[in-house]
């Protein structure tokens, strides 16, 4: 009985915390912690360090990376692709953020280009739903495949010391997963949006709405663009340093050889992303002379930021009051997902909704299963899986879809559940773990 109470506790902290919104979820992981320790009387566990560390390092180089202008040569990279294939907006558009959230580690970079898809789909007739609603959900796919992204670094860091068929995780057997079942499931979703919703010729409220020539006006309005931006050599150097950055990362996943052993042992994964990391931001100060106070001010760093609180207090709190009842969890949960594996992802999914977090759920679950003896290669396997807050249009790149949808064809329905993120999520993270379950099983690991 006490657990349940205990449990009642936590969810209503997540659910209040995640109500609020921005760091108020990391927050109300110490209200429950106090409940748990002060009240209940349980041990307090274990703070996820390491987890935190790596996300620090990573944060810390991808707002440089904004900061000195590297980010905008990206973008204006990407609307150059968006801009050669127009006809093609809906299944570009989604590989387009996908891929700019693997390469920074942060779906947030999404926000820029939405106005650019947005103008790319209206000015050929293009219902703008299919290429916005699918934009928002693929930045967000983006993250799981990304070897900076938080999400991604966290997993590495709670699974770097678990064996699974007499073998520690690599970095690159993650990514040899994620990487590739995202993009199937972003190729997944590209091809729905194609075939959704009505032409706007036949969309019957659409003409009705531009046929007020100020309400066409609106819908149309002036050219989104950053080609017309000259940017300068700074920029590029930035981004050339960042990217080079992780292609080394890689490669040092991929031949433990080349990292320093100490004790017999290869330096951890971990370590080698932080040090780099923390590298590639000095470097980046040192030859464009971005200066470090507007580091901290960008989008990268407030977002990076408030994800370590999360991670900090929920993570916290879970491992508290699950590490307190273990047995009783391995009695009874641990059965149900070794008889169905497949519960393992959607406890996953339903946890990512509400925390409103990749790597806050994969924090918040992943220690767990661990501790009652799922199979790593289960959760390798069903990290896809951790993003599941497109269930409800609250998440801030979803909300400004439909901000930037001028034409009013993304939108929330009239019931809620039914708005124009829901199929293309449930379609993308469901085909994407799917792929993950089978490249698991063809690389040996099930």
């Amino acid at each position: 009985m006490d657990f349940f109470i205990q449990l009642a506790v936590i969810l209503a902290c997540l659910l209040y915390g995640a109500r609020k919104g921005g760091i108020a979820l990391g927050l109300l992981g110490g209200v429950g912690l106090v409940i748990l320790v002060f009240v209940f009387h349980l041990q307090p566990g274990k703070p996820p360090v390491d987890v935190m560390l790596v996300i620090i390092a990573v944060v810390a180089a991808s707002a440089t990376l904004q900061a000195s202008g590297g980010l905008d040569v990206m973008l204006q990279v990407a609307e150059k692709m968006l801009r050669r294939n127009p006809k093609y907006v809906s299944i570009v558009a989604p590989f387009v953020t996908c891929l700019l959230t693997i390469l920074c580690g942060t779906g947030h970079v999404v926000y820029t280009i939405l106005p650019i898809i947005y103008d790319v789909a209206i000015k050929n007739n293009i219902r703008p739903e299919r290429p916005m609603a699918a934009s928002s959900i693929g930045a967000q796919m983006g993250i799981i495949a990304s070897p900076v992204s938080v999400a991604v670094v966290s997993l590495v860091a709670m699974l770097g010391k678990v064996t699974f068929n007499g073998r520690h995780l690599d970095f690159l057997d993650l990514l040899a997963i994620t990487l590739p079942s995202t993009l199937c499931g972003i190729l997944a979703i590209g091809i729905f949006s194609w075939f959704r919703g009505k032409d706007l010729d036949d969309d019957e409220d659409f003409q009705k709405f531009i046929s007020v020539p100020a309400n066409h006006q609106y819908v149309y309005g002036d050219t989104a663009t950053l080609l017309d931006r000259k940017l300068p050599r700074s920029h590029w150097l930035a981004m050339w340093i960042f990217l080079a950055t992780i292609a080394v990362v890689a490669i040092l996943g991929a031949v433990p050889s080349l990292r320093p052993s100490f004790g017999g042992e290869p330096l951890s994964m971990v370590l080698v992303i932080q040090m780099c990391m923390l590298f590639a931001g000095a470097v980046i100060i040192i030859l464009t002379k971005t200066k470090p106070a507007d580091i901290s001010k960008n989008e990268v760093f407030r977002s990076g930021m408030i994800a370590i609180v999360a991670v900090y207090g929920i993570a916290w709190m879970a491992e508290t009051i699950f590490g307190a009842h273990l047995a009783e969890i391995e009695a009874t949960l641990g059965v149900v997902i070794r008889l169905h594996p497949w519960a393992y992802a959607l406890a996953l999914l339903v946890v990512s909704k509400f925390v409103n977090s990749q790597a806050a759920a994969l924090a918040a679950i992943v220690p767990v299963a661990l501790a009652i003896g799922v199979d790593p290669a289960y959760i390798v396997a069903s990290a896809p899986a951790c993003y599941g807050y497109y269930i409800l249009p609250t998440y801030p790149s979803d909300l400004a879809a439909i901000q930037f949808d001028r034409s009013g064809t993304t939108h929330i329905g009239r019931y809620v559940i039914n708005h124009s993120f829901i199929l293309v999520g449930l379609i993308g993270v469901g085909v994407s773990s799917v792929i993950g379950w089978v490249l698991a099983w063809a690389y040996g690991f099930l």
